[in-house]
């Protein structure tokens, strides 16, 4: 009964005339990105984050809630039209999505991706009702030494998930949590790593940090990459939307399916989304009676991961809103959100924050209804945008990004903090660094810290405290046990490369 007491209370929250307008934006921006290659959520969250100090931090957040899930579905648009995916987690979509376009059924594509992602949005929102509260309870009993491993397992879970080198996703979370204690000393205020620039005093703005390396770093990466397309497909019109019986009749299963696959791994910390539309995908080819026809224009192959992903975007606020902990880079966004806000992130919030909390799982269901109505008949606006060449698009980015920058501090050093970290970031993308734990490093390392000092103080320096007291000791395990298994086979390749080379 509480669960439903609750969400009435969220809907009257979510149903007031700024926060629906906070949802409506939200929902419209989440499309354009998806829709434009390139952008990406993490760079517009980033973006957007300095904007967000003016605004009350419900409408604040419940808006860059609606742009991380509406651009789950505005990827799939420009995966199924061009072949090129506006956003990760639709890179799967493209496979069988733009063969159906070239047969001339991109209509039904966009619309069982549209139907998809809201079956799959609904089931999720419903979720994180159900689950929050429970998880919140078990998030209590938490003390200071728990919270520091459970910390550690996010920053784990961050390595295990990355792609490529074990090696480079651990030196990406050293150099976040480096740059995370750059400032002052929380408890004695002393300065360190400020190299006596008064600029640094304050310690490294977030969203300058954010800005830099996702916004800045995506556009160098784009202009050098030479983002243009094939855009044939675009120049025709989008006719005949609905899908067939046949169409729905196929497409129901693997949606179920999805969503299910979805909603479990959006739970998991690390790259959620990305990982549950690969998954879905794979196992509708494994159940598949002709695995053949995927890749050719199979509706189950843009059904299944177009449901999967918006159901992990969703799923993955669970364990920032229950335990503070954000399980991909997104969400380590909303907690800097948060804390701009002055909002503690952690089991307190949902006590403390009803509103919040609640207000935000019921927009989502706002939101999830907005977007069938934005994605399917404005789906010709959208068509218009992708022939706008993005060599035009690109410096009204980079203009908006600098005064969103300027706008927080009126610091015209935190622009030029912004474009070196730019630099930084578009580097560490050459060099194939990952520059999502790096995010996660900086977002954590000042709630390590001090959940490390005050465990250490309530036990006087004894570090055997974060072992003695058990659930500590089981996170610290589980965290060791990850690393073990991520960094033994990485060890084994090279050993093995290293022989090879020496017979040869």
């Amino acid at each position: 009964m509480d669960i439903f007491a609750n969400l009435a209370h969220g809907f009257a929250v979510a149903l007031s005339p700024i926060n629906l307008l906070m949802c409506l934006i939200g929902a419209l921006v989440g499309t354009l990105v998806g829709v434009l290659p390139g952008i990406g959520t993490i760079a517009t969250v980033a973006m957007l984050l300095p904007i967000t100090f003016g605004l009350p931090p419900v409408g604040a957040l419940i808006m860059l809630a609606g742009i991380y899930y509406g651009a789950q579905y505005g990827g799939s648009t420009t995966s199924i039209l061009v072949n090129i995916p506006g956003e990760a987690t639709s890179v799967v979509t493209a496979i069988d999505g733009h063969q159906m376009a070239k047969q001339g059924r991109a209509g039904p594509a966009l619309a069982i991706a549209a139907i998809g992602s809201f079956f799959a949005g609904c089931v999720a929102t419903v979720l994180i009702a159900v689950l929050g509260a429970p998880l919140t309870k078990l998030a209590l009993a938490f003390g200071p030494a728990e919270y520091f491993s459970l910390m550690v397992l996010g920053l784990i879970f961050a390595v295990v998930l990355a792609k490529g080198s074990v090696l480079k996703a651990i030196a990406m979370i050293v150099f976040g949590l480096l740059l995370s204690m750059v400032g002052s000393d929380i408890e004695t205020g002393a300065s360190r790593m400020a190299f006596n620039i008064p600029e640094l005093a304050d310690g490294l703005g977030f969203a300058t940090v954010a800005m830099g390396v996702f916004g800045f770093a995506e556009i160098i990466r784009n202009l050098d990459a030479g983002a243009e397309m094939n855009r044939d497909l675009v120049q025709q019109k989008i006719t005949g939307l609905m899908p067939t019986k046949k169409d729905l009749i196929d497409s129901t299963p693997p949606i179920l399916r999805g969503t299910v696959l979805g909603s479990i791994l959006g739970i998991l910390p690390g790259g959620g989304a990305v990982i549950a539309s690969f998954a879905a995908y794979t196992l509708e080819k494994k159940l598949a009676k002709d695995p053949k026809r995927f890749g050719r224009g199979a509706i189950e192959g843009v059904a299944a991961p177009e449901s999967a992903n918006n159901a992990a975007a969703q799923t993955s606020f669970i364990p920032l809103l229950t335990l503070g902990i954000p399980p991909n880079a997104v969400m380590a966004l909303m907690v800097g959100a948060m804390t701009i806000h002055g909002i503690v992130p952690g089991p307190q919030v949902m006590q403390k924050q009803p509103d919040l909390v609640w207000g935000m799982i019921a927009s989502m269901w706002i939101g999830n209804l907005m977007l069938i109505i934005i994605n399917l008949p404005l789906v010709g606006i959208w068509v218009r945008l992708l022939r706008v060449p993005y060599r035009l698009m690109f410096p009204s980015i980079v203009i908006f990004c600098a005064i969103g920058i300027y706008s927080v501090n009126n610091a015209p050093v935190d622009v030029i903090l912004a474009g070196v970290f730019g630099l930084v970031g578009y580097w560490l993308i050459k060099h194939d660094f990952e520059p999502a734990p790096l995010l996660l490093g900086m977002v954590l390392g000042p709630l390590m810290e001090e959940n490390l000092r005050r465990a250490l103080l309530i036990s006087r320096g004894d570090w055997s405290v974060f072992l003695t007291r058990p659930l500590s000791a089981v996170l610290l395990a589980i965290s060791f046990g990850l690393l073990l298994l991520t960094v033994l086979p990485a060890l084994r390749a090279k050993r093995d490369e290293v022989f090879t080379e020496s017979e040869n």
